[in-house]
């Protein structure tokens, strides 16, 4: 008998199984696809069977798909008959072991009744029509209004710029000429975005809030996706990549920093150190070191290796930092780290501690730069190390400041009035500076003299509601 019909039977046979077919006849115990099932599949099934990734051709991100099955052509649920139902079979494990997830360890025996309990009852659909809405590349949003813009990033080689979108990311020419392409992925919501040091993939941290974080990973030159990661519960932030590209660190809303393997997706780094969310990461410059920020106002070392938490960079004293830190950038030459948070005030750090630390110290701090309005969202250095760059927000009100490495001084405070302002990035070749946030465009400045070279939507606008939405 195939192991999974034995598991069936000694299921089916079992004295809770019995209580539990006899309650599903209740309408008060009936098994929700929506609230129960769904989010099964989507912490661990979705990665690899998504629109912008088919594995085995078996979409898993909605419920007509998901009873259709792949390219075996068998039905991957048939309702009222596990049995009958491929899908049970993939997730019942053999020896420890099941094809699906493939590669993870297989699901729990609370997760496998759920999926069990469902198919019996009729593998209902209850999802909201709210919630029906289908994304990928042959059906990329579409927009009404401009969204808020909460992340930018310049390609190595200053041709690109990534742009984040509602449920994508837009690829604009870094001229602002035209869109390049759309990765259209699972995430309602993109947080950060992160080409790898040789510019070949595109890392993407975002999620569906309260419900699932997801890391993504582009091939840029054909934009597909390489793999897509399912993390944790909620939205996932400040994706960065080692120096040598061979790992990828993010922060999560359940306060962990982790590190995947960028050729595999693997996970080989976790560290539950924070007291709240991690908001953004980077690696040392040798890469053994990750450093991570939160809103719980600390700047975390850890040693990649071992995965151990080494130190906090910053002082711990009690009423010493005012707020949580929302962003961390690196030193281009030294181990030093350029933050900002609540408190509008971009500093400079040093990451290895050169003598002991004293109750109520800030050792490691280098120094301050002027206060900014506002809370400080983004902060970068130019590759070059002159200039640091922080952008701040406050009542709907965007502020970009460019100070001296050097000297601690503000240089420059780009042209406004803008608009609120999230994210930062500055070309390869210092001279120009891309910003977005709340009004949905993507402004270029002139680094050098503050003023403003172009203005473009980041996404298509259209008049009428997309037929999707």
């Amino acid at each position: 008998m195939p192991v999974f019909r034995l598991w069936l039977a000694i299921l089916l046979l079992s004295p809770a199984f019995a209580m539990a077919e006899e309650a599903a006849t209740d309408s008060t115990d009936q098994v929700s696809y929506y609230r129960d099932v769904r989010p099964i599949f989507q912490g661990n099934c979705q990665g690899c069977h998504q629109p912008a990734k088919r594995g085995g051709d078996y979409l898993m991100t909605d419920h007509q798909s998901l009873l259709s099955g792949g390219e075996s052509g068998s039905a991957a649920v048939v309702a009222g008959d596990p049995a009958a139902s491929s899908l049970i079979e993939l997730i019942t494990p053999a020896d420890g072991k099941a094809e699906m997830p493939k590669g993870k360890p297989p699901l729990a025996e609370s997760d496998r009744k759920i999926i069990l309990n469902w198919i019996l009852q009729g593998a209902k659909d209850d999802t909201p029509d709210s919630a029906k809405e289908k994304y990928d590349a042959e059906h990329p949003p579409s927009y009404v209004r401009p969204p808020v813009l909460t992340g930018v990033a310049f390609s190595p080689d200053g041709s690109l710029l990534a742009v984040s979108g509602y449920h994508e990311v837009l690829l604009q020419k870094a001229d602002g000429s035209g869109i390049a392409g759309r990765l259209v992925g699972m995430s309602e919501r993109i947080e950060s975005l992160a080409f790898s040091p040789d510019g070949t993939q595109l890392a993407v941290a975002g999620g569906s809030p309260g419900r699932l974080g997801e890391l993504q990973v582009w091939n840029v030159a054909d934009q597909k996706l390489a793999y897509s990661v399912p993390v944790s519960y909620d939205n996932v932030y400040g994706a960065s990549w080692s120096p040598d590209g061979k790992l990828i660190a993010i922060g999560c809303g359940d306060k962990s920093v982790r590190a995947f393997e960028a050729s595999s997706g693997k996970q080989v780094f976790f560290n539950g150190a924070h007291e709240d969310w991690a908001l953004d990461t980077v690696f040392s410059k040798d890469g053994s070191h990750l450093v991570s920020v939160s809103r719980d106002m600390a700047v975390k070392l850890y040693e990649v290796k071992t995965q151990r938490f080494v130190d906090n960079v910053t002082s711990i004293t009690p009423g010493a930092l005012k707020g949580g830190i929302n962003a961390v950038a690196r030193h281009p030459d030294e181990d030093q780290v350029l933050i900002g948070g609540a408190d509008g005030v971009p500093k400079i750090y040093r990451l290895f501690r050169e003598k002991a630390r004293k109750i109520g110290d800030d050792f490691n701090k280098i120094k301050d730069f002027p206060e900014m309005p506002g809370r400080i969202y983004d902060v970068a250095f130019t590759s070059d190390a002159a200039k640091a760059v922080a952008c701040s927000s406050l009542d709907g009100v965007g502020h970009v400041h460019v100070f001296n490495v050097a000297d601690g001084k503000k240089v420059l405070e780009l042209e406004g009035p803008l608009h609120a302002v999230y994210s930062i990035s500055i070309s390869p070749d210092n001279k120009r500076i891309a910003v977005v946030g709340f009004d949905g465009e993507v402004l270029l400045y002139d680094l050098e003299t503050g003023k403003q070279l172009k203005q473009f939507p980041a996404v298509p606008i259209t008049t009428q509601t997309a037929s999707n939405q």
